[in-house]
């Protein structure tokens, strides 16, 4: 075992700061569900900048010192409040803000967004089973992303409104009546969130044989 040890000295002292530089700076995740959809899809590797917010201690969620606040727009990964799940969504709503949804229609502080380009598509959810969608540029305290709607999916389309409250945070995924969010797990907090998402590495289609999407590819996150 000291002569394995020894001869790969290297390689170990690599995983170590492998591991230190993933909990503490820069992270990549595979994204398995289609609840970003259609910013992120399944089978896309996000990378996660974990100093966007907060320097934590390596290998824990204490944090050290605050860098910056997160923001409306921002695509966060975090924790899940519920279970302790690791999930991608949509920050949607800052402490003090007041949200709440109307028939899918996103309300934040008394301001209704507005939806344009819309276009109809199809979800498929698995299983052989496909239902409609539509898609539109949702335009919402001077955010824009592209957001999709589902037909004949049960879903919470009406809620609130509710208050945020301190270091907490309102989460929703793009693909909104397909999206275990705060609509389902909460308000997120502050210390359970691990950062940024801004950027797609690489990509696979996962219902077609992972064949490689490369147009994709290190490409932006709006």
């Amino acid at each position: 075992m000291k002569h394995w040890l020894k001869h790969n000295r290297g390689f170990l002292i690599f995983l170590v700061c492998l591991g230190l530089f993933r909990t503490a700076m820069a992270d990549w995740n595979p994204v398995p569900t289609g609840s970003m959809r259609p910013t992120i899809l399944e089978g896309d590797v996000v990378l996660v900048n974990r100093l966007a917010y907060d320097v934590k201690l390596p290998l824990t969620d204490i944090t050290l010192g605050h860098l910056g606040d997160p923001l409306r727009g921002d695509i966060v990964t975090f924790n899940s409040p519920k279970d302790g799940t690791r999930l991608i969504k949509r920050l949607v709503a800052v402490p003090g803000d007041v949200v709440e949804m109307r028939d899918d229609v996103l309300i934040l502080n008394g301001q209704p967004a507005r939806y344009a380009d819309l276009k109809p598509a199809v979800e498929n959810l698995g299983a052989g089973i496909a239902v409609p969608a539509l898609r539109a540029t949702e335009t919402l305290a001077g955010e824009q992303r592209t957001v999709q709607f589902l037909d004949r999916v049960g879903a919470k389309r009406s809620f609130g409104p509710v208050v945020v409250p301190p270091d907490h945070y309102y989460m929703l995924g793009d693909n909104r009546d397909n999206s275990a969010d705060s609509r389902y797990i909460g308000f997120v907090p502050r210390s359970h969130i691990i950062g940024r998402t801004q950027r797609i590495l690489v990509s696979a289609d996962i219902t077609d044989h992972w064949q490689p999407r490369m147009g994709r590819f290190a490409s932006a996150l709006n």
